[in-house]
């Protein structure tokens, strides 16, 4: 059993930025605090982005806890794989911050180190959250004075259950496994989703494909002004109301619409981008809408989104009647159920939008709880 200050689980954005918070604020790696990380090296999610998704279309990358990234630089490459660029610029982050993320590490539960809960047949089950929480991972046990939860959604691909999927004799994959647009050459592609993954694959996939599809629940909004950070932080502030609500969030991705690129623009034109309606089922060779009409398919490509992983916090019982988690007044990341834990990627900051933002409130907030840290 390994003490700790804090234990921050997962090193893409949000964790990185707050560890260099807590770094910053006098904690040293191993004592003050770890940083527990499921890959095999630095870059989170971005280590497994498509092949083809380039730094000049991603959304949102910008300097990530104070250290330049170079990406909004004359002379940074919009060509450049994202899946090579980002993992080499939160591995430069680790470096000169001097992180030393322990990697690869699997989390399997994070319980409360007093022991269950209290039953009391009056109420609730309680916990004392006075005291230590103990991590246990595949690598030892951590017992730590707060958390940082920092996993993300990429380990929790979502695709909707349909009437008639398992008979589908395609192949039905979500975009977290999408190989490449040479993948669907020669292929009738069905892409299922309203987001930005779903129009840049649809884009991409078009001149490879014999024909593409999109289907939406939702009619898209566009919008041709600029995204800035105006329209960033209306995005945030309509999933923090979720989840100060106590409801499973929606991802700010999906409350921002989509931009009017010169591509968006011409793939609308050509009619990649001519929305339909969802399908009622699925059928061996397709989709087939309610009044019947069909959809020959050989690809099923869901862009369906992604459901926070956080399976391991279970044991702390944190979802309230609505099915999420009670977090805090805006720009608070803690947890009102259990003030050690912190979520970090969770809801509002679930994008690269609010992750920085919300890694180093968490960073601050637990710093201000840590007697070591105000006499460093």
């Amino acid at each position: 059993m390994k003490r700790t200050g804090v234990v921050v689980i997962g090193a893409g954005q949000a964790g990185l930025s707050a560890a260099a918070g807590l770094r910053r604020g006098g904690l040293e790696p191993g004592p003050g605090f770890v940083v527990l990380d499921g890959e095999d090296g630095p870059g989170g999610a971005w280590r497994h982005r498509w092949p083809t998704l380039r730094m000049g279309t991603v959304n949102g990358i910008h300097d990530v806890a104070g250290v330049r990234s170079g990406f909004d630089d004359p002379g940074a490459d919009p060509d450049r794989p994202a899946r090579d660029a980002v993992p080499a610029y939160f591995g430069r982050i680790e470096r000169e911050l001097d992180l030393r993320v322990v990697r690869p590490v699997r989390v399997r539960r994070v319980s409360d180190a007093g022991g269950p809960p209290t039953v009391d047949t009056s109420g609730p089950p309680t916990v004392d959250t006075s005291g230590p929480l103990t991590v246990d991972t595949d690598r030892g046990t951590w017992v730590a004075d707060h958390l940082i939860n920092a996993t993300g959604t990429w380990t929790r691909p979502f695709v909707p259950a349909f009437p008639g999927l398992a008979t589908f004799r395609g192949t039905s994959l979500h975009a977290r496994g999408y190989p490449g647009p040479e993948a669907m050459a020669g292929r009738r592609v069905v892409v299922v989703g309203g987001g930005i993954t779903a129009v840049q694959l649809l884009l991409e996939i078009a001149p490879y494909a014999v024909a593409t599809t999109w289907v939406t629940r939702r009619e898209p909004e566009w919008h041709s002004t600029p995204f800035g950070p105006e329209q960033g932080r209306a995005a945030v502030a309509r999933v923090e109301e979720r989840v100060r609500a106590g409801l499973p969030p929606r991802s700010v991705v999906g409350v921002t619409g989509l931009g009017l690129t010169p591509e968006a623009r011409a793939g609308i034109a050509s009619g990649v981008l001519a929305r339909r309606p969802m399908f009622a089922r699925v059928v061996p060779d397709g989709v087939e809408w309610s009044d019947g009409t069909r959809e020959p398919a050989d690809v099923l490509l869901w862009a369906t989104g992604w459901r926070p992983a956080l399976g391991h916090l279970s044991p702390l019982r944190l979802r309230g009647p609505g099915g999420g988690i009670v977090m805090g007044t805006p720009l608070d990341t803690g947890v009102v159920a259990d003030p050690r834990v912190h979520l970090v990627g969770y809801g509002p900051s679930a994008s690269t939008i609010g992750a920085d933002r919300a890694g180093r409130a968490a960073a601050r907030a637990v710093l201000e709880r840590l007697p070591v840290a105000a006499g460093a």
